[in-house]
C-alpha cells in the first residue's frame, strides 16, 4: 500500500479495514468467539481504534508471528472449545453476513468450507522462457474464510512451517486431511493488497451504502 501503517489500520468508508472485517464477523453470528491476530509493534493502535470508534464487539487479542503460518498457529492456540474456526484475512472486509453464515452453514454439513470463485482471464504458466495456457476452467481463486473444525487446524499446525503454505487449507491437506470442500466464494470478497485494490474497496463500499439507502 506504499505505507509505513499496516494495510489492515487504512481507513476503508471512515474506519479501519479490520474493524469492517471484525464487525461483519460479529453481526453475521453474535455468538461467534473472535479471536484477533496483530503485530506486536501495533497492539496500542488497536488499542487507540478501540477506544476511538467505542468498539464493541468482544474478542481476544493475540500477538502475531513473522509470518502468516505463525499467525494463524498463535491464534488457533486460544481456542477454548472445540468446534468450527473459521480463518479470516483482516483485509478481506467486504465478506458479507449472508456469505458467513452460509460458509458456516456448509462446513458444518461438509466438514469444511474453502470459499473459491472461477477465474475469467486466461492463465499462462512460464519456466521464464517457455509459456503454455493452463485450462482454466480447472482452476480456482481461493478466498477466506477457510473453515475447518478446531481439532483438525489444532492437529495441522504442529506441522513444520513450510514455504509452499500460503493458505490454511494448504497446512491442513499437507497435514493429510485431503478432503476439502470447496464452495462459491463472493466476487466482492476482494483482498485488498495494493492501492487499487482500496479504490475498488471504496466503490464496492460506497455502491452498497447507496442501495442500503434506497432499501
Amino acid at each position: 500500500m506504499l505505507s509505513e501503517i499496516p494495510k489492515q489500520f487504512h481507513l476503508l468508508g471512515g474506519k479501519p479495514i479490520l474493524l469492517h472485517s471484525l464487525e461483519v464477523f460479529a453481526a453475521a453470528l453474535p455468538d461467534l468467539e473472535l479471536i484477533l491476530v496483530l503485530p506486536e509493534t501495533h497492539l496500542i493502535t488497536w488499542e487507540e481504534i478501540l477506544i476511538h470508534y467505542q468498539v464493541l464487539a468482544h474478542h481476544t487479542i493475540v500477538t502475531g508471528g513473522d509470518t502468516r503460518f505463525q499467525s494463524v498457529k498463535n491464534g488457533i492456540r486460544c481456542i477454548t472449545l472445540p468446534g468450527m474456526v473459521a480463518v479470516h484475512d483482516g483485509v478481506r472486509p467486504l465478506i458479507t453476513k449472508e456469505g458467513i453464515i452460509r460458509l458456516f452453514a456448509e462446513a458444518e454439513q461438509f466438514g469444511s468450507a474453502v470459499p473459491v470463485v472461477s477465474i475469467n482471464d486466461t492463465v499462462r504458466q512460464t519456466d521464464g522462457r517457455y509459456s503454455q495456457v493452463i485450462d482454466r476452467n480447472n482452476l480456482r481463486l481461493v478466498q477466506t474464510p477457510e473453515i475447518f473444525h478446531s481439532d483438525i487446524l489444532i492437529k495441522a499446525y504442529q506441522s513444520p512451517e513450510s514455504a509452499s503454505y500460503t493458505d490454511v487449507t494448504s497446512v491442513v491437506q499437507s497435514a493429510g486431511f485431503r478432503e476439502v470442500h470447496l464452495c462459491e466464494g463472493e466476487a466482492e470478497n476482494i483482498k485488498i493488497t495494493r492501492p487499487v485494490d482500496f479504490l475498488l474497496a471504496e466503490a464496492i463500499l460506497e455502491l452498497r451504502c447507496k442501495l442500503k439507502t434506497k432499501n
